[in-house]
């Protein structure tokens, strides 16, 4: 089975080891992997590789939310050369289009989520 971010890979050889705690290569990878993780629900990997100083205290899945895509718009920086990155995506659900700017950096050796900017440009 294909990887839900789009990849058109399956998703052990994808999302897979992100999602089982292996350091994602670039910032690009982390923001699909987190994808992957909205659709199977995934909060503690949301958590995981969420910045602490703008995490969440509680996560929780929007109920009825059906996550049918992943479109990477926009990539700045974030390659394995880098200590920052941006991540410019549309997740398509059913119930419309979420786009969204998303900011990344290293932490503690490990690409991080910090927070991302809403709409289009």
């Amino acid at each position: 089975m294909n990887c839900p971010c789009g990849t058109a890979r399956p998703e052990d050889a994808c999302c897979g080891p992100v999602l089982a705690g292996r350091p994602a290569p670039t910032a690009e990878a982390l923001m699909r992997s987190r994808y992957t993780a909205y659709v199977r629900g995934d909060t503690a990997h949301l958590a995981a590789s969420w910045h602490p100083s703008t995490r969440p205290r509680r996560l929780r899945p929007e109920p009825g939310s059906v996550w049918t895509g992943l479109e990477i718009v926009d990539t700045s920086g974030g390659s394995l050369f880098d200590d920052e990155g941006v991540v410019e995506f549309r997740a398509h659900r059913t119930d419309g289009v979420l786009q969204e700017r998303s900011r990344f950096i290293r932490h503690e050796g490990r690409w991080v989520y910090v927070d991302g900017e809403v709409g289009p440009r």
